[in-house]
């Protein structure tokens, strides 16, 4: 396939080279992205630029882009065809010449004047991190309402000692929570879409050392048209990706109770009671022998009594000290 792509640099300023790298991947949505290069605008923190990677079919982003190019070092590239999540996402971050890097998806926006401010001053003041996140907003498109989210220190703990857990609870968050080293080498999974985010995570943080800002300097919007929404509940989605992550770290992760409880969670709620259900889902690689146990272990339970909280936790804990060997 030939893939043809328009880049435009709306702005005077072409020889500088910004600290933040400040990425977008945009689709179509421009009264979203208005609202985040509206929030962009009004940072207090300015030395940063701003990559649009577009991947609608006409021209209203462009348009757009004109307008904020006035207020804003900004470059615009157009897909043709369009990339798709992720390689939207990873078209944005090679584009981009800053030492860091600030994914913005084109549906979420800054909370605070200060917030590019808070994740620069960051840099100072843990210079041995290369993986920045912050606390941020849940805000639902159909209601406003706004549902804070900051990091349990159980879990941030358990990260830290293995970024691995990240499989059981993802909580970093979204993409745009996060700002990192420009290192040229770490790129969003093309193969995946459910597990995108915590599969880069992980990736990363094998080589980085994290920092969490408890504040809340990000707005995520959440509507019907994301991929998390529309893919939520679907095995062939969400339990296919899960092995194929699972395969990528390595199956020894499951000696991990944290890891072995998510996929215990993850089998009970798929009600996979045979080996041959994966395989219906078009999952054609290795199963661990772990996870075969596993359904063997919770088909000889009731439904019923499986699904109730209590009982499952004592059941997946029985299950973990017999197979921990």
């Amino acid at each position: 396939m030939i893939r043809l792509q328009k880049f435009v640099n709306f702005s005077f300023k072409t020889n500088l080279v910004a600290n933040i790298s400040i990425c977008i991947p945009a689709y179509k949505r421009t009264e979203f992205l208005k609202r985040l290069l509206d929030s962009i605008a009004i940072q207090t923190y300015t030395d940063y630029d701003v990559i649009v990677s577009d991947d609608s079919p006409a021209n209203e982003v462009e348009i757009l882009c004109k307008l904020f190019a006035k207020k804003m070092t900004l470059k615009y590239y157009k897909n043709t065809p369009a990339l798709g999540t992720p390689e939207n996402w990873n078209q944005a971050i090679q584009q981009a010449n800053g030492n860091w890097i600030k994914i913005m998806h084109d549906d979420d926006w800054f909370s605070r004047k200060d917030s590019l401010m808070k994740f620069a001053n960051t840099i100072k003041a843990a210079p041995e991190s290369g993986f920045i996140f912050s606390a941020y907003n849940n805000v639902y498109e159909s209601t406003g309402k706004a549902e804070p989210v900051f990091m349990d220190r159980f879990r941030k703990r358990r990260m830290l000692e293995n970024p691995v857990t990240l499989i059981a609870k993802n909580v970093i968050g979204p993409p745009s929570v996060v700002m990192h080293k420009n290192n040229k080498q770490h790129y969003y999974d093309k193969n995946v879409k459910w597990v995108v985010d915590m599969d880069f995570y992980i990736r990363f943080l094998q080589t980085s050392k994290p920092y969490f800002v408890n504040e809340a300097l990000i707005n995520v919007g959440v509507n019907k048209e994301q991929v998390t929404q529309y893919t939520f509940g679907v095995p062939e989605v969400h339990l296919k990706e899960n092995f194929y992550l699972l395969n990528k770290v390595g199956e020894k992760n499951l000696r991990n109770i944290i890891v072995f409880d998510a996929w215990w969670r993850l089998i009970r709620n798929f009600t996979v009671r045979d080996v041959n259900q994966i395989r219906s889902i078009g999952y054609e690689g290795r199963v661990p022998g772990l996870i075969v146990r596993m359904i063997a272990f919770q088909k000889r339970i009731p439904k019923v009594i499986l699904q109730q909280g209590i009982f499952s936790k004592f059941f997946m804990t029985a299950c973990y000290l017999m197979n921990k060997k």
